[in-house]
């Protein structure tokens, strides 16, 4: 698969994908999402593949935002298919995959940038990073899920400051918000994000994809997510990882969910 825009490598069973335009602060435009698109699809349907992390190239930015050069001159009706189209494709598609999607947050994650971490499963920072969504000082509003999944995660309030007074805040104050798990030096957040995505390896990819369903469903309108949990729970007994996690439970050895 050849990207202009990403980097994409395979350590076992983790997919990395590094987006990589670092003279534009790996900022996301058209065909970088769309090939973003196309390399989760990838990783998703391969079965060698049980963790996906997202980071950007460099050691200045995740993401620095959306690029504004392509979206300026737009129309109210080209500005929401743009929103729509990059729900589609890239922002609800991250939060919905069946595999676990890590944000890698190397730098400044800022609008889009911002917006994209938030769509992964979780986020983990570097010290040095910087996250907001300056959008209002541009005279539009987060258009990528931005504000809906940040008040999701620290709370109306908070989130009506971080989007009002587009500033940013430091990797610390967004860990104390609920914003990321962890923050840790730059040089070791590949390697916290390989030692998590370890962990996650050793559990039934199954259980895994049925627990997102289940959590994403109580952030759906008109989903009852309770429901929609039982459902998942139910399902799970109908599977081969059930069965060897359970049995192995009873023989009191390790799980086998992987070759």
């Amino acid at each position: 698969m050849i990207m202009n825009n990403l980097i994409i490598e395979q350590d076992g069973h983790i997919a990395i994908i590094t987006i990589n335009r670092p003279s534009q602060l790996n900022a996301l435009n058209k065909e970088t999402i769309d090939e973003l698109n196309q390399a989760l699809t990838t990783a998703d349907n391969d079965p060698n593949t049980g963790v996906i992390i997202l980071t950007g190239s460099g050691e200045k930015a995740f993401v620095a935002g959306a690029d504004i050069k392509e979206f300026a001159n737009f129309s109210v009706e080209k500005g929401k298919a743009l929103s729509a189209e990059g729900h589609d494709k890239l922002f609800n598609y991250v939060e919905n995959l069946s595999t676990p999607v890590i944000a890698a947050v190397n730098g400044f994650a800022l609008g889009g940038g911002l917006e994209l971490a938030m769509s992964a499963h979780f986020r983990i920072a570097s010290d040095n990073a910087r996250v907001g969504l300056p959008e209002v000082s541009l005279g539009v509003i987060p258009g990528y899920g931005g504000t809906q999944r940040l008040a999701q995660l620290i709370g109306r309030g908070k989130a009506f400051e971080l989007i009002m007074t587009a500033g940013m805040i430091s990797a610390e104050e967004a860990m104390s918000w609920g914003l990321v798990n962890h923050v840790v030096p730059q040089a070791e957040l590949m390697d916290l994000a390989k030692k998590i995505a370890s962990k996650i390896l050793n559990n039934s990819p199954n259980a895994i994809a049925a627990a997102i369903r289940a959590v994403n469903a109580g952030y759906q309108e008109g989903v009852d997510g309770m429901k929609a949990e039982i459902e998942e729970f139910g399902k799970c007994f109908g599977t081969p990882e059930f069965i060897e996690g359970t049995t192995a439970f009873v023989e009191k050895r390790k799980a086998e969910f992987r070759k």
